[in-house]
């Protein structure tokens, strides 16, 4: 991912020793930047995941781009998203890339070609 122009995030990392307090609500598909074995790291002390990931911040290219539930060209489109828009990569897998707009969402894949 060279290239990127560096962009400040607008929320703080966690500080301090971190632990959860008790159970969670999962999160619906396609809300927090959450998955099973990755998380934001701004989800850290809220959520349980094997890792946590500082995000990329990246723009949407000029054609825009749809994010999807899964990586798939034939999974359900959850939004639709404009040229220029932030967007936190968190991980890339191939041709795809998993992240989200911010550390509470709205998150899914996304082609990677669709990024500036």
């Amino acid at each position: 991912m060279n290239g990127a122009a560096h962009m400040a995030a607008d929320y703080a990392m966690p500080d301090g020793v971190l632990g959860l307090n008790g159970p969670v609500e999962k999160p619906a598909p396609g809300t927090l930047p959450l998955r099973g074995d990755l998380a934001h790291i701004a989800l850290a002390g809220t959520h349980l995941a094997a890792h946590y990931v500082i995000p990329e911040l990246r723009e949407i290219a000029a054609g825009g781009a749809s994010l999807h539930l899964m990586p798939r060209d034939d999974s359900d489109v959850e939004h639709r998203l404009e040229a220029g828009t932030r967007f936190e990569v968190l991980d890339v897998a191939g041709d795809w890339v998993w992240g989200c707009l911010g550390p509470k969402g709205p998150s899914g894949y996304l082609k990677f070609s669709e990024l500036a």
